[in-house]
């Protein structure tokens, strides 16, 4: 009897720790402060603030001296469009990953340079664009094909739905 108990409580515990082989994704793994990247490099997560209306999306990450390693902006727009970055009043050499509708990574621009007014251009789907910090996406992998999942992703077809 003792080992049945034992045995069960393993059990339990595999399924509240995910000790199983899969780990099922859930809506509650998604959070609106957050953004997953996945690719076959592994995955990362960065904090993000939403830049989501025009006056947000103008003001960006400009006159910021600092910005914390595991953090970005998540700039999204109402519908896929033409779109190009630059770095007028940008203080703090940038990773700029453009995204389409679905959450896939369509181009990257690594190593943006603080106060260049060249455009980046991010190609005419453009549905987001996270910037993160100079030199993160190489570190980690981030490149063409790479997929994030956020709830932003939600009403088209997601690549990694919530």
């Amino acid at each position: 009897m003792r080992l049945r108990g034992i045995l069960l409580a393993a059990a339990v515990f595999g399924l509240v720790f995910g000790l199983s082989n899969s780990t099922p994704v859930s809506a509650a793994d998604c959070r609106p402060d957050r953004v997953d990247l996945r690719g076959g490099w592994g995955q990362i997560s960065f904090s993000v603030e939403i830049a989501d209306t025009d006056a947000l999306r103008a003001q960006g990450l400009m006159f910021r001296e600092t910005l914390p390693r595991g953090s970005g902006m998540l700039f999204v727009y109402p519908k896929p469009q033409r779109a190009a970055f630059w770095m007028k009043n940008t203080l703090i050499p940038l990773d700029i990953i453009f995204l389409n509708e679905t959450g896939q990574v369509t181009r990257v621009h690594e190593g943006a340079v603080p106060g260049d007014l060249t455009p980046l251009p991010g190609g005419d789907d453009v549905f987001a664009v996270l910037e993160i910090n100079g030199g993160l996406a190489a570190k980690y992998g981030i490149s063409t094909g790479s997929q994030m999942r956020h709830k932003v992703f939600s009403n088209s077809a997601p690549i990694w739905p919530c």
